[in-house]
């Protein structure tokens, strides 16, 4: 009767030990991740310690807003030229008057739309990124990867309709 008392209080304290060492892992909050991503890119992926992302989260978002910047200026200096060319006052005229027809001008400004345009899609895109990128590295925070996990590719040749085709087969293993 006693020896089952000392082995029930061992077993307890074995389980509330493990139980404790579950609560101490380290994890990180997803909405968290993704709430500092979406005030400030870049502190998404700071607060999972994925510190090398933050600086090409900055890069990408500077390069995509300059693109749609200098697209931007280039419009408005062609959109402005097509203006003065079609305003009907002789006084005002563009740099362009010898270089390019009204049709010239109002393709090159349509492509500087365009692409300002899509400067700013990008910027958009990149931003939603980074907030997804934070989201999903908080999630997989605790993934265990290690050298057990394996991921090979092989070539393959398989038989289909008596025909053989080469292929490339995906095979993850999990070594032990």
């Amino acid at each position: 009767m006693f020896s089952k008392r000392i082995i029930l209080i061992l077993g307890l304290f074995c389980f509330s030990i493990a139980l404790n060492a579950q609560v101490l892992q380290k994890t990180k909050s997803p909405t968290k991740a993704s709430i500092y991503s979406a005030l400030l890119p870049g502190a998404g992926q700071v607060y999972n310690g994925k510190y090398w992302k933050a600086p090409l989260v900055y890069a990408s978002l500077g390069t995509a807003l300059y693109i749609a910047y200098w697209h931007k200026k280039e419009y408005l200096h062609y959109r402005e030229a097509f203006e003065f060319r079609t305003d009907g006052n002789e006084e005002t005229t563009d740099a362009y008057v010898d270089i390019y027809t009204e049709s010239n001008l109002v393709t090159i400004k349509n492509y500087h739309q365009k692409y300002r345009d899509l400067g700013y899609i990008i910027t958009a895109g990149v931003y939603l990124l980074n907030i997804i990128d934070a989201s999903v590295d908080a999630h997989l925070f605790n993934f265990n990867v290690n050298e057990n996990l394996a991921l090979e590719v092989k070539p393959t040749v398989s038989s289909f309709q008596n025909n053989n085709v080469f292929a490339l087969s995906l095979c993850i293993n999990l070594k032990k």
